[in-house]
């Protein structure tokens, strides 16, 4: 299995936060091959609050059908970690969409095969990038019988 996780950010090396995702990688790779793509260009950082989503859905169009897509979204329905899990069930790739400090338009979710949430608190994209490495790991740990869930 792979699993694509693309998140609008400057940069990915932070010293916080980058040991956890490596850890989360670490741990997931008996079962699927996790890779974070950071994806930041000159359209969006010009960008004013009005034109960001749209610079958003632009920088990852091209990514939106690789595999079953999932949108992360405040909007989106909220799951458990057995219905998250459910969502990594027999898939081969998946690409999960982190976006920028303005949200999404709605027509990009509309294409994503799911848009889910992680609750209504707002939380930094660093931060709901390593949430989302834990809850792979607890996807791939329900779905595989690893007692880490437990």
């Amino acid at each position: 299995m792979k699993i694509n996780i693309y998140i609008i950010e400057k940069s990915s090396k932070d010293p916080l936060y980058e040991p956890l995702i490596e850890h989360f990688k670490k741990l997931s790779k008996p079962f699927a091959k996790v890779e974070v793509i950071s994806i930041f260009n000159k359209s969006i950082a010009k960008a004013d609050q009005n034109r960001a989503k749209k610079e958003y859905s632009l920088a990852f169009e091209k990514f939106l059908k690789k595999g079953f897509s999932i949108t992360l979204d405040p909007l989106g329905k909220e799951v458990d970690s057995f219905e998250f899990a459910s969502l990594l069930q027999n898939k081969q790739e998946i690409s999960f969409f982190i976006g920028g400090a303005y949200g999404f338009e709605r027509e990009f979710l509309a294409k994503s095969n799911k848009t889910i949430s992680f609750g209504k608190i707002t939380l930094s994209h660093k931060l709901v990038k390593v949430i989302l490495m834990e809850q792979i790991f607890r996807g791939l740990s329900i779905i595989n019988n690893h007692p880490y869930h437990k």
